[in-house]
Parts: C-alpha cells; sequence; structure tokens
C-alpha cells in the first residue's frame, strides 16, 4: 500500500492506495495539531510500503512527521518546490519559496490539459496559471472564505458570525448580519476568480481551461461563471506524477482527473470583461 499525506495548515488529509491495482482503499483527515500515530483516524502502518508528502505546515511539522513514518516505513518521498519538473518552469524567483501544494497542482494540471489555471479553495485561495510549454507565471493569493469570516469576527465588536455557514449560488443581499457577511465573503471570492481568469485570458490571448480543488471548491464552484472542472485529489495526482510508483501512474493515469469541459470562446470572455469594466 502508498499512503499520500497533504499536511496542510489545518488539517492533514489522507489517503491509502494499493500499489498494485491504484485503487484507493481508504481516506481521513487529521488536525494538523496532533500527532501523527496510527488509531481510529489513522491508518495502519504495517500494510504500507511507501509514503508520499506535501506539506505546507511548518518545518517542525514535516520533521517529526518523517521522524515518526520512517521507523515503520523505509521508502519516504517529500515533495519540494523547484525551478524545473515534468516540464513546467517554475514562475516564482526564489522557486522554493512557492506553496508545494500550488507547485503539485500546476504540476497536476498541466499533465491533464497542457496549460491551465489552477485554484485551491483552502485556508486560503490560490490560483496558478501554467501556460502551453510548461510555463508558470506565478499566481494570486487570497483568503480563504473562513478566513476571511474569521478576519471580520475578530476585527469587529458586538458583530454575529458564523464562519461554519456557508453560501451557494449567487446569494443577494443579507437581511441579518449573518448573511451579510456570509453572501459578502462569498462574492468577494468568486469576483476575484472570474476576474482574474477573464484577465489571465486576454493577457496571454488564449482560453485556458479552468480547474478547482481544496475543501471550499464545490462551494466556490456554484459562483464560478467560466466552464471549469473540479479535481479534488489534485494534490494527491501532483504526487503520483512526481513520485510514480504503480502501473497506471506510471503509464501517466492521474488520480480522479476529471473531463475537462470545453473553455468559452476567447471572444466570450473578451466581451464579458468589456462589461464588467463598464460597471
Amino acid at each position: 500500500m502508498i499512503l499520500d499525506l497533504d499536511i496542510g495548515n489545518t488539517l492533514s488529509k489522507w489517503r491509502l492506495k494499493d500499489r498494485g491495482t491504484s485503487e484507493i482503499r481508504s481516506r481521513g483527515a487529521v488536525w494538523t495539531r496532533e500527532q501523527w500515530r496510527p488509531g481510529a483516524d489513522i491508518p495502519d502502518l504495517g500494510v504500507i510500503t511507501a509514503i508520499r508528502i506535501s506539506n505546507v505546515a511548518r518545518n517542525e511539522v514535516l520533521e517529526r512527521t518523517v521522524s515518526l513514518l520512517k521507523r515503520r516505513v523505509s521508502t519516504i518521498h517529500v515533495a519540494r518546490s523547484g525551478r524545473e519538473a515534468l516540464g513546467v518552469t517554475n514562475g516564482y524567483e526564489e522557486p522554493g519559496r512557492l506553496g508545494v501544494d500550488r507547485w503539485l497542482g500546476s504540476l497536476a494540471g498541466y499533465q491533464l490539459t497542457g496549460g491551465c489555471m489552477v485554484v485551491d479553495c483552502g485556508s486560503a485561495i490560490t490560483m496558478d496559471i501554467v501556460l502551453p510549454g510548461g510555463r508558470h507565471l506565478g499566481g494570486y493569493i487570497l483568503p480563504g472564505l473562513r478566513l476571511m469570516k474569521e478576519s471580520l469576527q475578530l476585527g469587529t465588536r458586538r458583530v454575529a458570525i458564523d464562519p461554519e455557514v456557508e453560501s451557494g449560488g449567487l446569494p443577494g443581499p443579507g437581511r441579518n448580519t449573518i448573511d451579510a457577511v456570509n453572501h459578502g465573503v462569498y462574492l468577494a471570492a468568486i469576483s476575484a476568480i472570474n476576474r482574474i481568469y477573464s484577465e489571465t485570458c486576454d493577457r496571454e490571448d488564449m482560453a485556458l481551461p479552468l480547474l478547482l480543488t481544496g475543501g471550499d471548491a464545490r462551494v466556490v464552484s456554484r459562483g464560478v461563471g467560466p466552464p471549469h472542472a473540479l479535481w479534488p485529489d489534485m494534490v494527491y495526482a501532483g504526487l503520483e506524477a512526481l513520485f510514480p510508483l504503480t502501473p497506471a501512474e506510471r503509464a501517466g493515469r492521474l488520480s480522479g482527473a476529471p473531463l475537462l469541459p470545453e473553455p468559452a470562446s476567447l471572444e466570450r470572455i473578451r466581451a464579458g470583461l468589456a462589461f464588467n469594466s463598464l460597471l
């Protein structure tokens, strides 16, 4: 079995994958602040022959995790952002400072599409652009839905805010404070995604495929205008592409790869951008 670990700032997600069939056998998550040890929420390390890790938490978290795991499993692959991999050239001035989850998402997206915009809707919402030919342009970072709500909760007095409440569709004006906050936060996020996507396509003179991943991707996707696909396993797929261990992975078949919708025409994207600029 292969254990894939996606260690985030809030949650550490894991899955078990059969090394022969590429079947996903189980999944789970624990709080990143908790110690990684076998138990009800963590798989039996006795069945694991290899581990692949993506980590965006503190280095101490990674070091502690690897130290614990290598007592039981000898083969551990840790992904790190680099200057180039799998045909993609990192656009950061200091490539190692690009979050490895963003790097893995960019690698997976490029393998699937040959050029795309990747949006990861987690604690932060990140957007990365990879052009055909593999040039990563860099990207954008804004607070995620929950983080925006919590910042208002911390920065205001006597304002009732529930970070757990979700918005869906295209909400209208809130008629109470909780709805006003939730609707405003949601519209801020999707407006940024829609605008950045349109301006990127206009600037680069091409209609790029759009891929969404992360814990809030399904909620955010309801308000994203351009055709797009959800890929929950995108970071895991980046680990598969970087460290292929199964026959399917070595053949280039990545877990959960979605069917891609036809992007909107560049003319339609530009028309929408021009209309929005008049508002």
